[in-house]
């Protein structure tokens, strides 16, 4: 099968102004947000954009390519679709403006967006996804249990800001995973004079929301132009569920791997539909039901503590936990020693349902064996004790 790698070479010729924007030009732009391109291209307010090949030989030339950090969740794929954009016609010419990021570990906030112009005063405003931070991730839980997350309130803000630089001009607004959701809230919430610009709004297997948002008469005014592509085994969104109606598409990979854009099969200028989420998966059931009987106030410290706990290992990244080897689940263990038992086991499932869809086996497996000798040391503990 195909996929947008393909999809560079086969239409890499076509322009814009012969072949309209698509569904595959959304998801290489979501992509491209991965790309670390502050301090090459110019933010909000700060100058004219940079064309895109120019910004990608700077970014290649500074070696920013083999400092990406690829994940599940950041496909590893990227640096050589930024190379096969630059050499087409299609995208080599386009401008990169807007570039934003953030990251502030003491509010959980990761963010970071660009804006690519197109031709016929249109522009697509690109919401990076997860990264490998684990500031990232906490963010990611937040959003399945607190109402607004800062990355959320930033994005509003981006989009104001990028409206008012490119006014008059048409949008779009997407992103893959996290980016996904962001382009959906900054979609309902940044004005309805900047809705009334809003061409499309595309979540890329990106989270849903929680019910607040969905009787919003702001959320009515976009619902017909918000698109979720889903791959067709979907188990990204944690605790979240989509209100929006979703096109299911094709994958070469299976289960978590899914997520992966690159593995999203193409068929000319579309993806290629299947007709249910019959393979969905459904292991977040129990999570979400604890979690749905807690209040606010739990909410927020039962995402504080799973925080606690990842950052117990002294790790800023998925990459360092993995490098730390088996010594992460053991000190992450630790952390939770003193915790009450519900608390505990609802972490426990947490932390494997964040490994499983980071991509991160070996931490899944370091964990479980690290569980496995705890529990029997207790056991032993309590047989030489003749309880």
């Amino acid at each position: 099968m195909s996929n947008l790698m393909d999809y560079l070479d086969w239409r890499g010729d076509l322009t814009f102004l012969s072949a309209p924007f698509n569904e595959i030009d959304n998801l290489i732009f979501a992509e491209l947000a991965f790309v670390d391109f502050h301090g090459i291209v110019p933010g909000v307010g700060e100058g004219a954009g940079v064309v895109l090949r120019d910004a990608a030989a700077r970014y290649f030339s500074d070696g920013r390519d083999k400092k990406l950090e690829s994940s599940v969740l950041v496909p590893e794929l990227i640096p050589a679709m930024l190379e096969k954009m630059c050499t087409s016609a299609r995208f080599g010419d386009l401008i990169l403006s807007c570039c934003e990021e953030h990251l502030d570990e003491a509010r959980a906030e990761q963010f970071a967006a660009i804006t690519v112009e197109l031709p016929g005063r249109a522009a697509y405003l690109s919401f990076r996804g997860t990264d490998d931070t684990l500031v990232g991730w906490k963010e990611d839980f937040d959003m399945a249990l607190l109402d607004t997350v800062p990355s959320q309130v930033r994005a509003v803000d981006y989009v104001k800001r990028a409206a008012a630089r490119y006014r008059g001009w048409k949008l779009y607004l997407g992103g893959h995973s996290k980016g996904g959701n962001l382009a959906v809230y900054s979609a309902v919430n940044c004005g309805k004079s900047i809705q009334n610009r809003l061409l499309a709004v595309y979540n890329n297997d990106g989270p849903g929301f929680r019910e607040t948002l969905l009787s919003r008469e702001e959320h009515r005014r976009v619902a017909d132009r918000i698109f979720t592509i889903l791959p067709k085994s979907s188990v990204v969104g944690l605790l979240m569920e989509h209100e929006e109606d979703f096109i299911v598409v094709d994958s070469t990979q299976v289960g978590v791997l899914q997520h992966d854009g690159f593995s999203w099969c193409v068929k000319g200028p579309e993806f290629v539909r299947m007709d249910d989420l019959s393979g969905v998966e459904t292991n977040d059931k129990a999570l979400k039901e604890w979690v749905d009987s807690l209040n606010q106030e739990q909410r927020e410290r039962f995402t504080d503590a799973l925080f606690e706990v990842l950052s117990s290992t002294g790790a800023a990244t998925l990459a360092e936990m993995r490098a730390q080897g088996a010594k992460t689940a053991a000190v992450m263990l630790k952390a939770m020693v003193g915790l009450d038992k519900e608390t505990r086991d609802a972490l426990n499932y947490a932390v494997s349902v964040l490994f499983i869809k980071s991509g991160a086996q070996s931490l899944l497996n370091d964990w479980k064996r690290e569980n496995q000798r705890r529990r029997k040391k207790k056991e032993d503990l309590k047989e030489s004790r003749g309880e």
